[in-house]
């Protein structure tokens, strides 16, 4: 496993890490998911992506059981803030309330004293960001956090929020959380790019598989079992239009070629952005954790050759226009 530091910061987290969202708690059973945690910190991994909201706090429950039998210090756990989690107007958003009783909700079923990364999970229009901002700065002098950032933040919200920080000698924002991957990469290469070279930001990136999509599972219909079969999911079946499906179909000839699997060639081509510091990856058995996991070396067959024809087939190359 490599590791790569958080932006500027000084923490280092692996390259490829193991998110909780929609398997934790809801796809799969407490004793498969604390079995991944485990094979992932065995094979290197050291961040685990959680959020209050997944799967209405199982996600974080479980993570916190799998966290009783490791070494916390060797760990980078994070958390995220934002959506309903509580009665009541004030039971979401970023208000101080809502962080204040979010974030100790959080450290209460993770079983931890602090969580290392912690996210606004969304933007706020409700609540000013100079609100947003001295409570996260206070979280971390109180040790409860170590270092906050945004998730699906613009870049003007995020350039304010480090503005602010900047001035009144506040904790800045130290990542951003994006989704990030061949069919949604925009955002990330023509707008948070140039944010991370100014500000020092890492990226922790988000379906990198576009659910599942881009591991080729979807390429001759929906399998009895996946995630697009679920009723829970079936939003899925939205995006798996034809067009996506033959563009994936010659991604999988292409690593069949390079004698790596889809997924693989999915996640290296993610990795080859010095901006991203993580690619959050999901599994619901050992085998999909372990073929996650070896994309890290299919980086190394990503020449320009590769790079090149990986354009040509998905033609979405973004530009200023």
């Amino acid at each position: 496993m490599h590791y790569r530091r958080l932006g500027r910061s000084g923490l280092k987290i692996s390259e490829i890490s193991l998110g909780a969202w929609v398997t934790f708690g809801s796809q799969i059973d407490e004793n498969t998911s604390i079995d991944l945690i485990q094979a992932a910190y065995d094979a290197g991994v050291n961040f685990f992506d959680n959020a209050d909201i997944y799967a209405n706090g199982q996600a974080e429950l479980v993570m916190g059981k799998a966290l009783k039998s490791m070494p916390r210090e060797a760990l980078v756990i994070s958390s995220k803030v934002f959506w309903p989690t509580m009665p009541g107007p004030n039971g979401r958003g970023l208000s101080r309330k809502h962080i204040i009783e979010s974030v100790n909700g959080s450290l209460k079923r993770l079983g931890t004293d602090y969580i290392d990364l912690y996210f606004c999970h969304r933007f706020d229009p409700d609540t000013p960001i100079d609100e947003i901002v001295f409570t996260l700065d206070a979280l971390v002098r109180q040790g409860k956090i170590l270092y906050w950032g945004t998730s699906e933040w613009r870049a003007w919200q995020v350039s304010t929020a480090f503005s602010i920080a900047t001035q009144h000698h506040l904790m800045p924002p130290s990542m951003e959380q994006p989704q990030y991957n061949m069919f949604h990469r925009r955002r990330v290469e023509m707008e948070l790019s140039s944010l991370c070279k100014e500000y020092g930001l890492g990226l922790t990136t988000w379906s990198p598989l576009y659910y599942g999509i881009l591991t080729g599972k979807y390429n001759d219909g929906i399998p009895e079992g996946s995630r697009a079969s679920m009723e829970s999911m079936a939003w899925i079946r939205d995006r798996i239009t034809p067009e996506r499906v033959a563009i994936v179909r010659e991604l999988t000839n292409l690593a069949t070629e390079m004698d790596i699997t889809t997924a693989q060639l999915a996640i290296a081509w993610l990795l080859r952005r010095k901006e991203v510091s993580s690619v959050i990856t999901g599994a619901t058995n050992l085998n999909q954790l372990q073929d996650n996991l070896d994309a890290a070396e299919a980086l190394e067959k990503l020449n320009d050759d590769v790079l090149d024809k990986i354009e040509a087939i998905l033609g979405n190359y973004p530009d200023e226009d």
